[in-house]
C-alpha cells in the first residue's frame, strides 16, 4: 500500500518590519484627497413623492441654492421622470449632482404600475455603467455615473399610515437603491400625531419586509451619531425657500397667519437632521453601498443572464476566454439549429406552396374544361337554332314563291275572260 502525503497551501503572511527612517508613503491619504478633489464628486438623488408634496422645494433647501423647477399637473397619464445636472462648487470641492423627480407620481386612477418607470430608470443607469466597464477602451473617470446613490421617499402626511402604493414601491427599489423615507409637510402634523405616525411607517415597513437605508454604525467618528439619527428615521422635514426675519437674524421659514415655522429649527421639523446625516456626514457611504451592494447585486445578476460564471461543475475556476469560448459555441449552434429550423420551414413552405398551386392548376384545368364543354354546348345549340332558322327561311321564300306564281296565275285568267266578253 502506497501512502500518498498530502500538504496544505500555507497562506504566507507578511513579515511586519520597522523602518530605520522617514520614507514617505504616509502621505498616500493627502495624496488620495487631492486627487479626489481634482477629479470633482458625482452625487446622483431621485425624489419619488405625490404631486404638490414640496420635493423641489426640498431640494432648493437642501442645496441652498434654486434649481428652478417648474411645477408640474396632475393630469399626466403616465409617471415620466425627468433628470437635471448640475454643476455645484463649495470652496474648492466640485459636485455633480443630478437630481431625478418623477412627475405624475401617484396621480393616475390606477396606480399599479406606477413603480415601473422608476424600477426601469434605476435599472438603466446600472445597465449603462455595467457596459462602460465592459468596453475595450474604458473611459470610467470621464464617464457619467448616473447610478442612484439615494432614494428619497416622500411620504403624505396623513398622519394613518402608508399607502399600498408607497408599500409596492419601496418593495420594487430597497435591493436596488438606498432608500430615507421622509415625512414631507410635517408641518401640518401635531407633534403628538407625528410620533405616533413615525412609529406606524416603521411597523409597516418591517411588517412587509422593505429594507430602508440605515446610517453606518461601524465608523467610531460617527457610530454614536448616526445611532442617535437612526432613531429619527423616517425624517419630518419641512422646506422653504423665503427668508424671515426672527429677532435680528434672517432664517428660512414659512409663515403662518398662527406662527412662524423655522427650518433649520430642530424644535419644529427635522430637515438639519437630514441635512448632516444625507450631506454632511453619510454622502460618502451612500455612494459606496450604491457601488458595492446594489450595483454588485444588479452586476452579478446580470452577467448570470449573459452566461458567465466563476467556477464550473467541478468548482475549478473558469477563465474568461472559456466562457467567451463556450458562449460563441453555443451560440453557433443556436444559430446552426435555427438556420435548419428556418430552411426546413422554408422547405415546407415551398412544399405548400406548389401543392396550392397544383390544387389552384387543377381548379383551374376543371374550370377551363367546363368552359369549354359549356362553349361547344352553347355553340351546338347555336348552329340548330341557325339551321332551324335557315329552313324557316327556305320555307318562307318557297311559299312567297308559291304565293307570286298564283297570283301571276289568276291574273292571266282575268285577263283572258275579259277579252272573251
Amino acid at each position: 500500500m502506497v501512502h500518498v502525503a498530502t500538504e496544505k497551501a500555507s497562506v504566507a503572511v507578511p513579515r511586519q518590519l520597522q523602518l530605520g527612517g522617514h520614507v514617505g508613503f504616509d502621505t498616500l491619504p493627502d495624496q488620495l484627497v487631492n486627487k479626489s478633489v481634482q477629479n470633482g464628486f458625482s452625487f446622483n438623488i431621485m425624489c419619488i413623492g405625490e404631486t404638490a408634496l414640496g420635493k423641489s422645494t426640498l431640494m432648493d433647501t437642501l442645496f441652498n441654492t434654486s434649481f428652478g423647477s417648474a411645477p408640474s399637473t396632475h393630469n399626466l397619464p403616465n409617471v415620466k421622470l425627468k433628470a437635471h445636472t448640475y454643476e455645484l462648487q463649495e470652496s474648492n470641492v466640485r459636485l455633480k449632482l443630478t437630481i431625478c423627480d418623477t412627475i405624475g407620481y401617484g396621480d393616475q386612477v390606477n396606480k399599479e404600475d406606477s413603480y415601473k418607470a422608476l424600477v426601469e430608470y434605476v435599472d438603466s443607469q446600472f445597465e449603462s455603467y455595467l457596459q462602460e466597464e465592459l468596453k475595450i477602451q474604458r473611459s470610467m473617470a470621464t464617464a457619467h455615473d448616473g447610478r442612484v446613490h439615494v432614494c428619497l421617499y416622500f411620504i403624505c402626511p396623513t398622519g394613518h399610515g402608508l399607502k399600498s402604493m408607497d408599500l409596492v414601491c419601496m418593495k420594487q427599489l430597497d435591493n436596488k437603491v438606498n432608500i430615507i423615507p421622509v415625512i414631507a409637510k410635517a408641518d401640518t402634523i401635531s407633534k403628538s400625531e407625528l410620533a405616533g405616525f413615525k412609529a406606524r411607517i416603521l411597523a409597516e415597513l418591517r411588517e412587509n419586509k422593505v429594507n430602508i437605508y440605515e446610517f453606518p454604525t461601524d465608523d467610531e467618528t460617527v457610530s454614536e451619531t448616526n445611532e442617535s439619527m437612526n432613531s429619527h428615521v423616517p425624517f419630518a422635514v419641512v422646506g422653504s425657500t423665503e427668508f424671515v426675519k426672527i429677532g435680528s437674524k434672517m432664517v428660512r421659514a414659512r409663515q403662518y397667519p398662527w406662527g412662524t415655522v423655522q427650518i433649520e429649527n430642530e424644535v419644529h421639523c427635522d430637515f438639519v437632521k437630514l441635512r448632516e446625516m444625507l450631506i454632511r456626514t453619510n454622502m460618502e457611504d451612500l455612494r459606496e453601498q450604491t457601488h458595492t451592494r446594489h450595483y454588485e447585486l444588479f452586476r452579478q445578476r446580470r452577467l448570470q443572464q449573459m452566461g458567465f460564471v466563476d467556477v464550473d461543475c467541478n468548482n475549478k475556476p473558469v477563465s474568461f476566454q472559456q466562457t467567451f469560448e463556450t458562449k460563441r459555441t453555443n451560440h453557433l449552434a443556436c444559430l446552426q439549429a435555427k438556420e435548419e429550423e428556418v430552411r426546413q420551414m422554408f422547405v415546407q413552405r415551398v412544399k405548400q406552396k406548389e401543392n396550392e398551386l397544383k390544387e389552384s392548376e387543377k381548379e383551374l384545368h376543371t374550370k377551363f374544361e367546363c368552359l369549354k364543354r359549356e362553349h361547344l354546348e352553347e355553340k351546338a345549340r347555336l348552329e340548330e337554332t341557325r339551321r332551324l332558322l335557315e329552313e324557316e327561311c327556305q320555307e318562307l321564300q318557297r311559299r312567297k314563291q308559291q304565293l307570286s306564281n298564283g297570283s301571276s296565275h289568276l291574273s292571266t285568267l282575268t285577263l283572258g275572260r275579259g277579252k272573251k266578253k
